[in-house]
C-alpha cells in the first residue's frame, strides 16, 4: 500500500461514516475497509488515555487509501475523550459494561495515575451494554465480524492476549513488550471478558509509559504495518 509523504499528514485521506451516537450525541466514526474486515482496531474506550487515539490517528493518516481489510475507531468514547474522563458522560467504565456472564453491577474503581492505589469510583451501568457507546461497538462488530479486535489501552506496557494468538506474538515480538494472558487483576463486563465468551479473538495493546514523542516513534510504525498488513 501507497503512504503519504509527511507532509500529508495534517489531513485524514477519507472521510468516516458514523456507526452510532455517544450519550452526548457525538458521532462514533468509523474508518471501514476497502474489503471484507478481517482486523478492527479502537482506540479510546477510556478518555484519559487520549495518546492511543492520538498514535492510530497518525497511523492511519499515513495511508493515501483506506486500509484494505482493517477497520478503524479512534475513539469509542469520544465524550470521555474530550472531558479527559476515563468513563462516558454517565460516569460509567464502558470496559466494564459489556454484556459478558462476569458483568457486575454497582461500581468498580481505577487508578488516577500507575502509582496510585485503586479508589476513583466510576459505575458499571445501570445494565449490561446499557450505554449508547457499547451497544453500537457490539452492532458494528456484529456488521464486519472481524477476525480479530485489537483494543488500544494504555499504559500497562504489555500485549495482554488470553489466546495467545499468532498476532498476540507478533505484537508482542515487534514491540518488545511481555505477552500476557491477562492483566493480572479482574475485568468483569470487559470487552476482552465479552470477546472470549462470544468467539471474538481480542488482543489489548497496552502503551507504556513513556513521552508522547517516544509512542509516536516506537508504536505508531507498528500501527502502520497492522494497517497495511505488513506486520513481520
Amino acid at each position: 500500500m501507497t503512504l503519504r509523504p509527511r507532509s500529508q499528514w495534517g489531513t485524514m485521506p477519507v472521510a468516516p461514516t458514523t456507526y452510532g451516537r455517544s450519550v452526548l450525541g457525538l458521532p462514533l466514526e468509523v474508518w471501514r475497509p476497502r474489503a471484507r474486515c478481517e482486523l478492527l482496531v479502537f482506540a479510546a474506550i477510556h478518555g484519559e488515555e487520549p495518546e492511543t487515539t492520538w498514535a492510530l490517528s497518525r497511523a492511519l493518516r499515513q495511508l493515501a487509501t483506506p486500509p484494505e481489510h482493517v477497520a478503524v475507531v479512534l475513539a469509542a468514547n469520544p465524550d470521555g475523550l474530550l472531558r479527559g474522563t476515563r468513563a462516558n458522560a454517565n460516569g460509567v467504565d464502558l470496559n466494564r459494561n459489556f454484556p459478558a456472564s462476569n458483568w457486575r453491577a454497582g461500581t468498580v474503581t481505577s487508578r488516577a495515575t500507575i502509582d496510585a492505589p485503586s479508589d476513583v469510583v466510576l459505575s458499571t451501568g445501570t445494565a449490561p451494554a446499557s450505554e449508547p457507546e457499547t451497544q453500537a461497538l457490539l452492532a458494528l462488530i456484529t456488521e464486519l465480524r472481524p477476525d480479530a479486535v485489537i483494543a488500544l489501552h494504555a499504559p500497562l506496557a504489555c500485549i495482554d492476549d488470553a489466546n495467545t494468538s499468532e498476532l498476540g506474538r507478533r505484537l508482542a515480538e515487534r514491540t518488545g513488550m511481555p505477552l500476557v494472558p491477562d492483566v493480572g487483576y479482574a475485568t468483569p463486563g470487559s470487552f476482552g471478558s465479552w470477546g472470549q465468551e462470544h468467539g471474538v479473538p481480542v488482543i489489548t495493546y497496552e502503551f507504556p509509559v513513556i513521552a508522547n514523542e517516544d509512542t509516536m516513534a516506537l508504536h505508531v510504525p507498528v500501527l502502520v504495518e497492522l494497517l497495511t498488513g505488513t506486520l513481520p
